[in-house]
C-alpha cells in the first residue's frame, strides 16, 4: 500500500448526542493534523472492545492524545475517586495508557494535549490533582463558562520554559501566551517525566519523556485551536508532523 501522507491516530472521546453514544473528535484536532502537521487524521474509537494497542501501533505512524471532558480514573495512580475528580472514561484509559508506554519504548511519536498531557504523566507513574483551582495560590484554569468559542479559547496566561529544554528551543522564546481550559493538573511527575514549562502559579504546562527516542512533547493547553495561525501552535504541530513523517519513512 502506498501512502501519500503519514497517519496520525486521533484519540476519540465518548460523547452522547441526544441519547445516542458516539466516538467523536474536535474539528480543530483534524485541521491541525492535516493542515499544519501535514498528516492524515484518523479518528480512533478508543475502546478495547473495538481496537487493540498492537493494531493501532501498526496502522498509525503517530498519535494525537486529545483533550476530553472525562478524566483519567484515579485508580490508575493509586487513589480513590471523589466528586472533585469528575467523570471518567475507563475505555479510553485502557487504550491510551498502555499505548503511551508502548510509544515511549518504540520511539513512536505522540503529542499530548490537556487530558492527553495528564495521561502521559499517569502512564509513566505520575499522579494528578483533581481540581487545580482549589489549591492555595493557584488560578482557575478552567474554560470560561460563557462567551463564544473564540473567547473561551483566547490566550489567558503566560507559560515560562526552562532555559535549556526542547520547548524553548522549539519556540525560540523563554515565554509564550496560551489558552487554558483544564480543571486537573500534575501533582507528582511520573518516572522520566520532565516538566519543561509552568504557568505563573506554578502549574505544570509542558513536559517531555526523558531519554525517549521519539517525539513526546505534551502540553496542558489546547494548541489545536487556530493552529494554522497561532505562532505557538504552528511550530509545535509542525515539529510533530516532521517526527511522524520520519517514523513513517523508516518504520
Amino acid at each position: 500500500m502506498c501512502r501519500t501522507r503519514p497517519v496520525v491516530g486521533i484519540i476519540g472521546n465518548i460523547n452522547i448526542i441526544g441519547d445516542y453514544p458516539v466516538h467523536a473528535g474536535g474539528l480543530s484536532n483534524s485541521a491541525a493534523v492535516a493542515e499544519v502537521a501535514g498528516c492524515l487524521p484518523l479518528l480512533i474509537p478508543t475502546d478495547p472492545r473495538f481496537v487493540s494497542v498492537a493494531e493501532l501501533l501498526d496502522v498509525c505512524d503517530g498519535f494525537l492524545l486529545t483533550g476530553g471532558r472525562p478524566n483519567v480514573h484515579p485508580a490508575e495512580y493509586g487513589e480513590e475517586p471523589t466528586e472533585a475528580h469528575g467523570a471518567f472514561d475507563r475505555a479510553r484509559d485502557a487504550i491510551t495508557l498502555p499505548l503511551i508506554r508502548a510509544c515511549v519504548e518504540r520511539g513512536q511519536p505522540f503529542l499530548g494535549i490537556c487530558r492527553g498531557f495528564q495521561e502521559v504523566n499517569v502512564a509513566m507513574g505520575g499522579t494528578l490533582y483533581p481540581e487545580i483551582r482549589d489549591l492555595p495560590g493557584r488560578m482557575n484554569h478552567r474554560m470560561p463558562p460563557d462567551g463564544t468559542l473564540e473567547e473561551k479559547f483566547a490566550l489567558r496566561h503566560a507559560v515560562r520554559f526552562s532555559s535549556d529544554g526542547p520547548f524553548r528551543r522549539l519556540f525560540g522564546s523563554a515565554e509564550v501566551m496560551t489558552n487554558t481550559l483544564h480543571g486537573q493538573g500534575i501533582k507528582c511527575e511520573g518516572c522520566r517525566i520532565v516538566i519543561d514549562g509552568w504557568a505563573p502559579d506554578g502549574t505544570p504546562e509542558a513536559l517531555y519523556v526523558k531519554d525517549a527516542s521519539g517525539f513526546t512533547l505534551s502540553v496542558q493547553w489546547h494548541p489545536e485551536w487556530n493552529a494554522a495561525n497561532d505562532p505557538v501552535s504552528r511550530p509545535l504541530f509542525g515539529a510533530f508532523g516532521q517526527a511522524v513523517a520520519a517514523w513513517a519513512q523508516h518504520r
